[in-house]
């Protein structure tokens, strides 16, 4: 008989999904990481149960004990089905521009969620990072996850991801595209396959108000680009840890409008139900297929699923109230 002890064994070994008319105008075989198979229905699975285990096997956490985490959803997601299995607590810490299905979902697989506001600076008391790093000061026997400096996020990617795309691939593929949020998947990813072959390039989808492009391209941390955006799970207004610059080849910004209608687009053009972190991907994507020649093999990474996105980009009303429709 063939079966799992638990879902945490499903985690991984997602298949890869030839794209066809989204893609219609790129030479290139353009193939997605298809990461909704995963039983959290994202990428962040495997570096929630990764970075869990490092820390029972450092001690962090004992039998019982709260795991604490500022989250946009999906690692929440990931770390609460470990948590499950585990014996463990599980608190959420979201920012207010989450959408609401992710907070249904945890709350619906035991989570405790905390919302706070998305305006304002990440070392404000009331920031999502701040409040998660305030509760785990101030619970007993908890743990403070701290996805963005954990290096065992990267680490995750590196022994699982990587490989994988590398096989699928048999070691064909030339390029690697994927929204960019702690950084623990392009970083990861990215080291595996350079260290297999140097001249795959490596790319980044990043969003206006976020800081990554420009901190790639000059070094230069410019607060003047920080601003609020819609667009979820990619993005940043801190340089965390685990985003390795050495990797990656450089990075292309998508507007928060087209993220929503390319979100659309995947669905009603090639039956890939996904989140807006998708939508990005997939119009930068496009925005790069000037780099891509005839023979190349690009692989493209979709986080997470369309159901926690409903109520927003798959809702008419939410689109027309944003301007995007």
């Amino acid at each position: 008989m063939t079966y799992a002890e638990n879902i945490l064994e499903t985690i991984g070994n997602t298949p890869l999904v030839k794209m066809n008319k989204l893609t219609a105008e790129i030479d290139a075989l353009v193939l997605a990481k298809y990461e909704t198979f995963n039983p959290g229905n994202s990428v962040k699975d495997r570096m929630a149960l990764k970075m869990l285990e490092e820390a029972e096997a450092k001690g962090l956490i004992q039998p019982g004990g709260t795991i604490i985490e500022g989250t946009s959803g999906n690692t929440g997601m990931g770390l609460a089905l470990a948590a499950i299995v585990k014996g463990y607590k599980m608190v959420c810490v979201m920012s207010d521009k989450q959408s609401k299905e992710k907070t249904d979902i945890l709350k619906a697989v035991g989570s405790k969620v905390v919302v706070c506001p998305t305006d304002v600076a990440p070392d404000d008391p009331q920031s999502y990072y701040s409040v998660a790093k305030r509760m785990a000061e101030e619970t007993p026997n908890s743990w403070y996850v701290n996805q963005y400096d954990n290096l065992a996020n990267t680490k995750a990617h590196y022994e699982s991801t990587g490989p994988e795309i590398w096989k699928q691939t048999d070691g064909k593929i030339t390029h690697f595209i994927v929204g960019v949020g702690t950084g623990g998947t392009i970083s990861g990813v990215g080291k595996y396959l350079k260290e297999q072959n140097p001249k795959i390039k490596v790319w980044g989808v990043d969003t206006y108000g976020s800081v990554f492009k420009k901190y790639h391209e000059t070094g230069e941390f410019d607060e003047n680009e920080i601003y609020p955006y819609v667009t979820e799970g990619i993005g940043e207004d801190i340089i965390p840890k685990n985003v390795d610059f050495s990797v990656i080849d450089g990075f292309t910004k998508v507007t928060d409008k087209d993220a929503a209608i390319y979100t659309r687009k995947l669905a009603r053009e090639e039956g890939f139900f996904l989140g807006n972190s998708a939508g990005a991907a997939a119009k930068g994507l496009l925005q790069l297929k000037e780099h891509f020649e005839k023979d190349d093999v690009v692989v493209v990474l979709f986080h997470d699923h369309g159901s926690r996105y409903v109520g927003k980009m798959f809702n008419d009303e939410w689109m027309k109230k944003q301007g995007f429709l």
